[in-house]
């Protein structure tokens, strides 16, 4: 449905319009496998942007923003100091406090039980790398929900297990920073799509006819081409990356009876990747920007920005498992505002589109909600739609211009076509 001008596009009703963030990125005050990482700009997340103690103005700034959704982190780290141990009070009291909260602004929680961290007692003990470690997430599991199921019911198992495999144990850029660990690789994977397994039916079980559960993986999709068609190694590269990284993840978590475990599956999309002469041709793998320009690419920080893209993956996971889909990330990392509004504008239009396509895509999450410690990049790197000062002792919160742009959407859910110029 378009607005009646013709000048935007409106979305369906009830659609979700979130923001999200991850506990190590932007708590602070955190002991897990990240506390005592250096990033690459030579920060730490030890007090990120002290969400821990800022929740509520947080919280505030989601209003102002019009959001009606927030997908955030519970660190598991904080809960059970030991395997299957009862949860910390405390902790759990700041969480609960802090989804009444959102619950009391009107702004639906979806929380994410993995989102890249571990109790140091699990990295200890192997991490995903050990069957071990899905017993306790499924002890974790049963008894954080069985003190949330009344309050939420939107539950997200894992945030991007490929990521967090492939850069633990594949490209050495999480800990424990190992590298080429392909077969650590395909054990984390089938460890973590059994521990989805067995909690998705614990929290499904966990609802009723009057308060059903929804719960769902969030699998990041990048494409991966050959920039020349002709190029035969680089063609086998993106056609191996994508076997890997795309195929055999979805397969892993929805194959079989383990699709019954989910009820909705979350998309993380940002972009492509696209390899020239063995290259990964993008910001995040170190090609200078000068280059990309030359061959045409037009990225963020981070990837190649792709929008099309965005419909075709939509359309083949419909297709594929027939589940509701929520977009769980959207984002893009640059200081340049004008084209972070265009950037989202653009892939806000093929959304929609797919959407008119009879996909059923049930919200959106703006990653993210605040700049924060970008992992293994630091805080170089600018995803939010709130700035935070990291150089004033206060940490202050200041409302960017994309942040102005995507309240507008949230508050009329509809996407303004003319709200921004093109993308360069």
């Amino acid at each position: 449905m378009s607005l009646d001008d013709g000048s935007g596009l409106i979305f369906p009703q009830n659609f979700l319009w979130g923001t999200a963030t991850a506990t190590t990125q932007v708590e602070g005050h955190i002991e897990n496998e990240w506390t005592d990482f250096v990033a690459q700009d030579g920060s730490t997340c030890r007090i990120a942007c002290d969400n821990y103690h800022r929740y509520p103005e947080d919280i505030d700034w989601m209003s102002k923003l019009g959001t009606n959704a927030y997908r955030f982190g519970i660190e598991w780290s904080r809960l059970q100091t030991r395997p299957f141990g009862e949860l910390n009070r405390k902790e759990l009291a700041r969480y609960v406090d802090m989804i009444d909260g959102l619950r009391g602004a009107g702004i639906r929680p979806m929380v994410v039980l993995h989102h890249f961290s571990n109790p140091l007692w699990i990295h200890a003990q192997g991490g995903w790398t050990t069957r071990a470690t899905v017993a306790a997430f499924t002890d974790y599991v049963t008894k954080l929900v069985m003190v949330l199921k009344d309050k939420v019911d939107l539950w997200n198992t894992f945030n991007e297990p490929d990521t967090y495999a492939s850069l633990a144990y594949v490209l050495g850029g999480f800990p424990p920073r190992e590298n080429w660990q392909l077969i650590k690789f395909r054990k984390i994977i089938q460890n973590m799509a059994s521990a989805h397994e067995e909690a998705g039916h614990i929290i499904k079980h966990a609802g009723s006819p009057l308060r059903p559960m929804q719960v769902g993986i969030a699998k990041n999709w990048t494409f991966f081409h050959a920039f020349k068609k002709l190029s035969p190694w680089d063609r086998l590269i993106a056609f191996a990356c994508h076997s890997t990284f795309n195929k055999f993840v979805l397969r892993s978590f929805l194959g079989g009876a383990r699709r019954e475990a989910s009820t909705f599956l979350g998309l993380n999309y940002y972009g492509r990747v696209r390899f020239h002469h063995f290259d990964a041709m993008i910001p995040a793998s170190g090609t200078p920007s000068r280059r990309l320009k030359d061959f045409g690419f037009v990225c963020d920080d981070m990837v190649e920005r792709y929008p099309q893209g965005l419909g075709y993956v939509l359309n083949y996971l419909h297709h594929k498992h027939r589940l509701p889909i929520y977009i769980t990330e959207h984002g893009a990392a640059s200081k340049d505002e004008a084209f972070r509004e265009a950037d989202l504008i653009s892939y806000l239009k093929v959304l929609h589109g797919a959407i008119q396509e009879g996909v059923d895509v049930r919200g959106f999450f703006y990653w993210s909600l605040l700049d924060n410690f970008e992992w293994q990049f630091g805080y170089a790197k600018k995803f939010g739609l709130i700035e935070v000062d990291f150089d004033d002792p206060n940490l202050a919160r200041t409302m960017k211009p994309l942040g102005e742009v995507y309240q507008k959407i949230c508050r009329s859910n509809a996407c303004n076509l003319h709200e921004t110029g093109k993308m360069p």
